[in-house]
């Protein structure tokens, strides 16, 4: 889950990499969320394949028509790079998907900035 603590451990690990990312579920009408996974990474470039990478296993576990953006989102070139220039220019990125229970969140962002 996603609590206090966990929320701490984002904001103070002294091992993360100058991007921050991390992946969630917030499960509908709960108020606790589930943590997928979070990383720290060198690079935009690096904070935007990790993101591609959880995008990816989220997608592959939803059923067809709740995965559909996620696997779009993985082609867009277009989008990667906006991603990219986001979070090069200090601004933080959010992917969010979802199906009928459940809403995934995906975010990378700078350093110095906050969720």
């Amino acid at each position: 889950m996603l609590t206090a603590t966990t929320a701490d451990l984002l904001s103070t690990e002294d091992s993360w990499g100058a991007y921050r990312c991390w992946a969630a579920a917030y499960p509908l009408h709960q108020t606790s969320a589930f943590l997928l996974g979070f990383h720290g990474a060198a690079s935009p470039r690096l904070a935007l394949r990790w993101l591609r990478e959880r995008t990816s296993h989220v997608a592959d576990q939803l059923d067809a028509a709740y995965a559909q953006p996620g696997h779009y989102w993985l082609t867009d070139e277009a989008e990667h790079e906006r991603a990219l220039t986001y979070l090069a220019t200090g601004t933080a990125y959010q992917l969010t998907l979802y199906d009928e229970t459940t809403r995934y969140v995906l975010i990378a962002y700078p350093p110095g900035g906050t969720t």
